[in-house]
């Protein structure tokens, strides 16, 4: 395998090859054949490149069908490593993962702010070479890097244009990243990213349409159709945040007044806090006393709660997905706020059907926006298109 590029990969017929193993192990040759339309004999040179490569290993036999058993095959997931990194806004966390998204090891690195693009990258280059001196592996391991960051991102240049949250525009990550490391770096929207890394590693099966929604400092979300996220036109789809739900509302770091951010987001939360307790306090404040039995705190989380709802509303009318899935540090007084929202959204939505959308919570936790920066190499790895 050349390291730091996915250029080995010569052929489609290798993906297919290669992603079926992936979605079907343990699985026969005879069987890729039949499921996949290939020749026998495509097929078995195929898997012997890829057993040769030590992305694909052979186990005990497999049962027969009256001849002589088939030996199974499997992805060799600890064959190689992927690096996945969350940057900002607050610190740099890195993960060495292998290729079924198991974390071996983590790093942390802070972000001092105010900051200027060069010491950002500095630290992105620490954290990295932290996590690299850490785990003491071999970067011939090592697929690349996937990076996931808040703001918009041009996902073609691997550049972040906007990081409204660190105050910074036009990052060069992915030319200066691969320039010192030599590995391949993919750079996605940090909600997007969440969307995809759902997709492969939160258990959700085979759900055509699926939209992720990161609530934390700001909001913002990725969709995920047939496997594949959404970008949009120009390359903005996902705002979730940005929607407008009060003409007059609060103005919007965007701008704009009246956002959704502007109602649930972390910071909101914050000055929304001052009305009923007489002081600014934190999400994770209001949510313990919540807990306690409060009853003020309680009806703030519902009101919070029926927010989202609306703003869900919205986007179940737009894009009617199968499955919403809410992450990032809001969503962890989903105790309080998940009930409300799905009662807003049962109220509120234009048809029975679309009333029984499955909202829920990732149970990927704190990981699921650096587990999808990891997807974004792995999706490379095992795209069929």
């Amino acid at each position: 395998m050349e390291r730091g590029s996915f250029q080995w990969m010569k052929s489609v017929n290798k993906t297919i090859i290669l992603n079926k193993i992936r979605m079907s192990e343990p699985i026969s040759r005879a069987q890729i054949a039949k499921e996949t339309s290939l020749t026998p004999p495509t097929v078995s040179s195929i898997v012997k490149e890829l057993i040769t490569e030590g992305l694909v290993i052979e186990s005990m036999l497999g049962e027969s069908s009256g001849g002589r058993k088939p030996t199974m095959l499997h992805i060799n997931s600890k064959a190689f490593f992927a690096v996945g990194v969350d940057a900002g806004p607050e610190t740099v966390e890195c993960v060495l993962t292998d290729l079924t998204g198991k974390i071996y090891y983590r790093n942390t690195a802070v972000l001092q702010l105010p900051l200027t693009n060069e010491q950002f990258v500095e630290t992105l280059k620490q954290a990295v070479f932290g996590l690299f001196a850490c785990s003491g592996i071999d970067k011939e391991q090592v697929i690349g890097i996937g990076m996931a960051m808040h703001g918009v991102v041009d996902v073609q240049a691997g550049e972040v244009l906007v990081a409204p949250n660190i105050s910074l525009r036009n990052i060069r990550v992915k030319e200066l990243l691969e320039e010192e490391f030599g590995l391949t770096l993919k750079v996605e929207n940090d909600a997007r990213a969440m969307a995809l890394g759902e997709s492969w590693f939160g258990g959700h099966g085979d759900v055509n349409s699926m939209v992720a929604i990161n609530i934390g400092r700001g909001v913002g979300a990725g969709l995920v159709l047939n496997g594949k996220l959404h970008h949009g036109a120009q390359g903005i789809a996902g705002e979730f945040g940005h929607m407008t739900i009060d003409l007059h509302g609060a103005v919007c770091e965007c701008g704009n007044q009246g956002c959704l951010q502007t109602l649930v987001s972390g910071n909101a939360i914050q000055e929304m806090s001052i009305d009923f307790h007489g002081e600014r306090i934190s999400g994770e404040e209001i949510f313990a006393l919540a807990q306690t039995g409060s009853e003020i705190h309680i009806d703030f989380l519902v009101q919070i709660g029926e927010m989202i709802g609306i703003g869900l509303t919205n986007l179940i009318h737009l894009l009617n997905p199968d499955k919403i899935v809410l992450g990032g540090g809001v969503m962890k007084s989903g105790q309080f706020l998940l009930p409300a929202i799905q009662k807003k959204i049962e109220r509120t939505a234009l048809t029975k059907e679309a009333a029984k959308t499955e909202v829920m919570t990732t149970s990927l936790g704190d990981d699921a926006t650096v587990l999808g920066a990891v997807s974004l190499l792995l999706v490379e790895l095992f795209d069929q298109s």
